[in-house]
């Protein structure tokens, strides 16, 4: 995984770009409590259902994608963010390209 220099100024849409049938992702911070990533999504692509055991944060920056936990689908969109909790299986599907921000807290 990428990573962010420290001390640098980041732009979430535009500093990581789309790659054809792929995700990518950008470390932007990471601590023993948890870590903070920057994804981009091409249309189509997927992280299929699983489960952590800890807190998620996602916050849609651009496009939408359909986040679905415990069963239940969410479609968010630009500026949007929901909590994945811990333990609750989810996934993450890409209804056109997007990026988003995952926070993950470890307790």
């Amino acid at each position: 995984m990428n990573t962010f220099a420290h001390s640098s100024k980041i732009n979430f849409k535009q500093d990581i770009t789309y790659a054809s049938n792929s995700i990518v992702s950008k470390r932007v911070l990471e601590k023993s409590t948890g870590n903070i990533s920057l994804f981009a999504f091409d249309k189509g692509q997927q992280l299929s259902e699983h489960s952590a055991p800890f807190d998620a944060m996602v916050q849609v920056i651009e496009g939408k994608a359909k986040i679905t936990i415990d069963k239940k689908p969410y479609l968010l969109q630009e500026g949007d963010t929901i909590i994945m909790p811990a333990s609750i299986p989810h996934a993450v599907f890409a209804e056109e390209k997007f990026k988003m921000l995952l926070t993950m807290i470890i307790d």
